[in-house]
């Protein structure tokens, strides 16, 4: 954790004085009009640079993380259906779950979103690079048991105790005066948070 503080705590110096609080889709803007030169985010900020006529390997790349290689953080889209008692309303939830989980509802949807199927034997031939490499990626995480749920997306702990982690985050990187150490032991207490 020290060392990622210390790689955070770099990181905010190639970064401008107005970057805290910004919306991550004006940050995504900075880079496509080449006011920046990199932005660490999902794949919801594709839909930006498509909107913008980028296309992957031309107007933008895409890669993970750097040091993330044996790693994969992921956010999935969920549905929930309640337990029902009639017969027909069973089926018509069967029926969804079908469909949603279908090959061609997975093409669809991840095309017009950005994302990557959640299905690990899609072909992904009508995918972009970003998507193609995001797979692969996903799909060699998934087989060596490295994928990671994401913390700021609800997926991994409780709304309290990843309000607090953010917070602390947010404070170590807006006060360059908390250390590394306190940045520490300040992120471990509000990850006990109940």
């Amino acid at each position: 954790m020290s060392r990622s503080l210390e790689t955070f705590r770099r990181i905010k110096g190639y970064t401008d004085a107005a970057s805290p609080g910004r919306a991550w889709n004006l940050a995504t803007a900075l880079v496509i009009q080449e006011k920046a030169s990199f932005q660490l985010m999902g794949d919801w900020a594709k839909g930006e640079f498509s909107a913008a006529g980028k296309v992957p390997g031309k107007g933008y790349n895409c890669a993970g993380a750097p040091g993330t290689a044996n790693a994969f953080t992921f956010n999935v889209d969920s549905f929930v259906m309640f337990k029902l008692k009639d017969v027909g309303a069973q089926k018509a939830q069967a029926d969804l779950a079908a469909a949603i989980m279908g090959t061609e509802f997975q093409e669809v949807f991840n095309l017009n979103k950005g994302s990557i199927p959640v299905r690990l034997n899609m072909e992904m031939a009508k995918f972009d690079d970003c998507a193609k490499l995001s797979s692969k990626d996903f799909v060699a995480t998934a087989k060596a048991g490295g994928l990671v749920p994401s913390v700021a997306h609800a997926m991994a702990i409780s709304p309290a105790a990843e309000g607090a982690i953010k917070d602390a985050i947010s404070q170590f990187w807006n006060d360059d005066k908390i250390s590394v150490t306190d940045g520490v032991k300040n992120i471990a207490k509000a990850a006990a948070t109940k």
